[in-house]
Formats: C-alpha cells, sequence, structure tokens
C-alpha cells in the first residue's frame, strides 16, 4: 500500500509545490490582455507549445452581465479555485490509501467507521452530521473567499478588478473566533518579492491543472477504467459507488 501511495504522489508530484497568494489589483480595462500574457508566459510545455489557446471563446463572453472584463477574472478565478480543490482531493485520496488514515483506530475517528476500504467508501461512512458540519466549515470559508464582511481595504472582488485567486485574512473574522490565517497561520514564512510572489501564482496555476487530471485519474482507475499508469498498480483501491451522489448513504433524490 505504501507504493501504492507514493506512485500517486509522484504521479502528479508537483500539485503540491506550495505557492503564495499574495494582493494586488489588476487593470480592469487589460483583463483580456494580462490573460494572453499569462498564458504565453507559461513556461510549462502546453504554454510554451500553444500560448493563448480559447477554441471556444470564453474570453470574449459575458456572464451574468459582469461585461467581457469581469468574466475574465471570473473565470481566472474559478480555474484557481478548482486547482486549489484539485490539490486537496488528490492529497486526500492520496493520505486516505494509508493505513494512518484507513487501518486501525485506538480511538474510533467517528461512529460507524470501518477498516481498510477506499478513500471515497471512508466518506461514505461518515455520519451525515459530520458530512453537514464538513460542508458548513466549506461554506465559511468560501463566504470569506467571496468578502463577506470585508471592506476595499481588505478585499476587492475578482469581477471588478481584484486579483483572481487572491484568499482574503480571515484573521480575527468570526466575531473574533478566527485566530489564524489560511496562508502562513503560523507567521513563520519569508517575505517575498513580487517576482517571488508572480511566480508562485503562476506555479499554483500549473499545479491546480495537474491535480484536475491526477483526481480524475483515481477517481477513474478507482471505477474500474483502464488508467496507465495506474491500472498497473496491485491493489489500487476500487469504489462500486457514485462519486457524484456524495450523501448516497444517507439520502439521494437521484436514487
Amino acid at each position: 500500500m505504501y507504493k501504492l501511495v507514493l506512485a500517486l504522489a509522484l504521479g502528479v508530484a508537483t500539485a503540491f509545490t506550495p505557492a503564495p497568494v499574495a494582493r494586488s489589483v489588476t487593470r480592469l480595462a487589460g483583463a483580456k490582455e494580462d490573460l494572453v500574457d499569462l498564458a504565453e508566459s507559461n513556461t510549462d510545455a502546453l504554454g510554451a507549445a500553444i500560448g493563448f489557446w480559447d477554441p471556444l471563446g470564453a474570453s470574449n463572453l459575458d456572464f451574468w452581465g459582469l461585461g467581457e472584463e469581469g468574466t475574465i477574472g471570473y473565470l481566472r478565478h474559478a480555474e484557481i479555485k478548482h486547482g486549489r480543490v484539485a490539490m486537496a482531493g488528490f492529497l486526500g485520496f492520496c493520505a486516505g490509501c494509508t493505513d494512518i488514515v484507513k487501518g486501525p483506530h485506538t480511538y474510533l475517528p467517528y461512529r460507524g467507521y470501518v477498516e481498510n476500504v477506499s478513500p471515497q467508501e471512508q466518506w461514505d461512512n461518515i455520519p451525515l452530521y459530520g458530512k453537514l458540519q464538513i460542508l458548513v466549515f466549506v461554506g465559511m470559508l468560501e463566504s470569506y473567499g467571496e468578502g463577506a464582511g470585508m471592506d476595499e481595504s481588505e478585499y476587492v472582488h475578482y469581477t471588478k478588478g481584484g486579483l483572481p485567486g487572491f484568499y482574503p485574512s480571515i484573521k480575527g473574522k468570526g466575531l473574533g473566533q478566527i485566530s489564524l490565517d489560511l496562508y502562513d497561520p503560523f507567521g513563520i514564512l519569508p517575505e517575498q518579492t513580487e517576482e517571488e510572489k508572480e511566480r508562485g501564482r503562476r506555479v499554483e496555476i500549473n499545479n491546480g491543472r495537474a491535480a484536475m487530471l491526477g483526481l480524475f485519474a483515481v477517481l477513474s482507475e478507482s471505477k474500474g477504467l483502464i488508467v496507465p499508469p495506474l491500472d498497473s498498480i496491485e491493489g489500487f483501491p476500487k469504489y462500486d459507488g457514485n462519486v457524484m451522489i456524495p450523501f448516497s448513504n444517507d439520502f439521494s433524490i437521484l436514487n
């Protein structure tokens, strides 16, 4: 099993390179130009080969009356956010394959815990109230990420010229109950130059794209599909449920 985790981790190893998230304001009038520059200056294989590629013309669309510039900000932020979720999901899948997580526990992590099951089954076995607590916590983080309770000195929305991917400081929020920030919660990371921050943002985008592919790969392999080289890994965890019905063990309007 440790060989399995190592193979998964190395398959998308760069997906977990830490990258800083900093705040600045982009020029609304140049959002399209910024997008093209970002793509053409990307040093990964695809960026160097094809540069800016928008076959569906999404960068020319107008979502919900935001205008072209606001729509580009929305799309850029959405990609970064999905990449972060995918990085967390891929790392969670790897962690869920280890004996530390799926093995025997002296104190059960939750009522109804079952040993040695796949990461998806581990989620299925969590009681409904536990799942709802997780969703409420994620919803709270999402609301702060959209600038809830912030003024313009703290947060500029990404559809109005703010930096896509920026997550504001939440220390002191929640009526003072939140005492740590998400990024560098203990204040131990060194200060970075603007060039280092810019590079970190580009690295995060590339890592997020790799993690999205990696997460799709492990979920597909767990359903029995052929996903080289994952299908050659002995003992890869299989799952006969549906990951698109996350509450199937509790309730579902689709069943």
